[in-house]
């Protein structure tokens, strides 16, 4: 039986919090850091995947040991990404609803710095900072981290590039006696490396089995096709899945793009979010996928992370990632609090292979989805045409004479006999397309 959060050593304030949140059972992560971070004094590493409740396990205990009578940056919070350091921040500001004196700020790329600078000046206890942006700030001497009490490193593997460049010039303006906090999916040799030149050897490890964790309300599912269905088969999924949210995984920006342009083409609601786009852009389409303005999101692995919306309701791996913990990542942005998700792998023959290791690795049970037959993937076409065709904008700058001489060719028909001859030449012209392409 789990103990609850007061038992874990949270005090009232944040418990109060949580409660307003309907947060009171601690997961095992939760479980198994609070105590530490609250009581001992070593280093610490947490192995836990996405989704697994990892801000509130380092978050909470920090919110709790910030010392009120030090008017100074007490704790610092890497993370790799914006998108994942506004929800931390989010979070955090939310589990502090009850410390109304506790001050934090976010200090992340992507955004104009100067608004960054201003809130720096104010008393602060707590900075949420991407690494390239907390380098400007130093090197503009807008922010003191000379006494801070605890580093945090989150998505430790997801930052590894950013903080190569830069770590020993964060590490330099922060005190040598201080608790270094660093959270990661997986614990590959560069992470090792990272530990041991920057963490005690008197260290605190504690993991979550990722075999057990966050995967039991998803189902994983995989269909093979042929390169040249691989879109068609994608769009009869999608369109089983009519008014639900979900996000679409690409290996690379130019596949996002080319995908998200495909998809709009056939009248899909969606946006794609990669590196290449600039913030306020990629700010908009997230806000428009939050509120429900776009049903689909197309994304590359490093744009997707910090994405926390509780009603995607399935993952679509359009292309199968390298490493079976960015898989982990991407199906645990379905079936976020509590809900039930689909993980869908689409896959060619060549690629079983690789999804099997998947499956051993992680201890899923992947289950082979039947791919459509030509007449149903024919039929979805046809009726996405329809949905084309009947959404698109009359053109107000054809003359009235071209339209009446059309509307004499066609005035005797009747409805039904109309819609015949436009299915009929849909499907002649599309047999057409097919043919050319093979």
């Amino acid at each position: 039986m789990s103990k609850s959060f007061t038992k874990l050593g949270i005090l009232a304030p944040l418990t109060k919090a949580l409660a307003d949140l309907n947060i009171t059972e601690p997961t095992e992560i939760q479980q198994k850091t609070i105590p530490v971070l609250l009581t001992k004094t070593e280093d610490f590493v947490g192995l836990a995947k996405t989704g697994t409740g990892k801000t509130a396990a380092f978050g909470l205990p920090l919110l709790q040991l910030i010392d009120f009578k030090d008017q100074y940056i007490q704790v610092l919070i890497l993370v790799p990404t914006r998108e994942l350091g506004n929800q931390i921040f989010s979070n955090l500001q939310t589990y502090a609803k009850y410390l109304p004196n506790l001050v934090i700020v976010a200090t992340c790329g992507g955004i104009p710095i100067k608004p960054q600078i201003e809130n720096l000046l104010n008393t602060t206890h707590i900075v949420v900072a991407t690494p390239g942006r907390l380098i400007d700030l130093i090197k503009r001497k807008a922010i003191d981290i000379k006494h801070a009490k605890y580093l945090v490193l989150d998505e430790a593997d997801e930052m590894l590039s950013a903080l190569k460049e830069g770590l020993d010039e964060i590490i330099a303006e922060l005190p040598k006696q201080r608790r270094t906090f660093l959270f990661s999916a997986t614990l590959p040799g560069a992470i090792k490396q990272l530990i041991q030149n920057y963490l005690s050897k008197q260290l605190i490890q504690v993991s979550v089995d990722m075999q057990t964790i966050g995967n039991q309300e998803i189902e994983h599912q995989f269909i093979v096709v042929k390169p040249i269905e691989k879109l068609n088969i994608l769009m009869h999924f999608l369109a089983s899945k009519e008014n639900q949210r979900g996000i679409i995984f690409c290996k690379t920006k130019a596949a996002v793009a080319k995908l998200a342009k495909n998809l709009a083409i056939n009248r899909f609601s969606c946006g794609a979010i990669h590196g290449s786009l600039t913030q306020p852009i990629r700010d908009r389409i997230m806000a428009q996928f939050r509120e429900g303005h776009i049903n689909l999101l197309v994304a590359t692995d490093l744009a997707a992370r910090g994405i926390d919306v509780k009603e995607v309701s399935y993952v679509v791996n359009y292309h199968l990632p390298e490493l079976a913990e960015t898989y982990v990542h991407r199906s645990g942005r379905t079936a976020r609090a509590g809900a039930k998700g689909l993980s869908l792998c689409v896959i060619q023959e060549e690629e079983e292979e690789k999804l099997s290791a998947f499956n051993l690795t992680l201890g899923l049970d992947f289950k082979e989805l039947e791919k459509p037959n030509s007449a149903s993937v024919e039929e979805n076409n046809a009726i996405l045409w329809a949905k084309q065709l009947f959404k698109t904008k009359p053109n107000h700058e054809i003359s009235s004479d071209l339209k009446d001489k059309i509307k004499t060719i066609f005035h005797h028909l009747t409805k039904d006999e109309l819609i015949d001859k436009l299915v009929a030449n849909y499907l002649l012209q599309h047999k057409a397309e097919v043919s050319s392409k093979k």
